[in-house]
C-alpha cells in the first residue's frame, strides 16, 4: 500500500489553506488608499500634525530635518468618508486640509520649508483632491 498520494494531497490542502487565508490580508493592504505627507528636510521649525480619518485621530511631532506621516483611509469608503490633515508649528503657522484619497494607490503631498503644500513637486492631480478647510489659513500660501 503507497500512502505518498495521501500525504500529497495533505500538503497540497495546507497550502491551499495558507494562500486563502492570506489573500484577503495582501488584498486589504494592497487596495486601501493610502495618504503621506512628506515634510521638508529644509525646514526651520518642528511641525506638530493631527489626522483625522472619520473619527481616528492620530497625533504626531515631525522635527526638523524633515520626514512623513502616513496614514491609510477605508478601503469601501461611505458617502461621509473624510480625511482631514492638521498641521502648525510653535510659531503659529497653521494649516489644514481634506484629501479624497483614491482606492488601491499611494498618494504623496509634499510640504515646502516653510510648511505650505509644495505645488512644483506635488502632483497636479494630487493637489485636486485637497480641499481648504472652512476658516483655516490657505495651505498653498503663506
Amino acid at each position: 500500500m503507497n500512502t505518498n498520494a495521501s500525504k500529497t494531497k495533505i500538503r497540497f490542502g495546507r497550502w491551499a489553506f495558507a494562500v486563502l487565508l492570506a489573500f484577503p490580508i495582501a488584498f486589504w493592504y494592497l487596495a486601501s488608499p493610502v495618504v503621506a505627507v512628506n515634510f521638508s528636510h529644509e525646514g526651520k521649525e518642528d511641525f506638530r500634525y493631527i489626522w483625522n480619518t472619520q473619527h481616528r485621530i492620530y497625533k504626531g511631532e515631525m522635527p526638523i530635518g524633515g520626514g512623513a506621516s502616513v496614514e491609510w483611509g477605508h478601503i469601501f469608503p461611505d458617502k461621509d468618508f473624510f480625511m482631514r490633515f492638521d498641521w502648525w508649528t510653535d510659531k503659529g503657522a497653521q494649516r489644514c486640509f481634506y484629501v479624497t484619497p483614491e482606492w488601491g494607490r499611494m498618494i504623496d503631498i509634499y510640504l515646502d520649508a516653510k510648511g505650505r503644500i509644495d505645488t512644483a513637486v506635488t502632483a497636479p492631480d494630487v493637489i485636486n483632491r485637497l480641499k481648504q478647510c472652512a476658516g483655516e489659513p490657505d495651505p498653498f500660501r503663506p
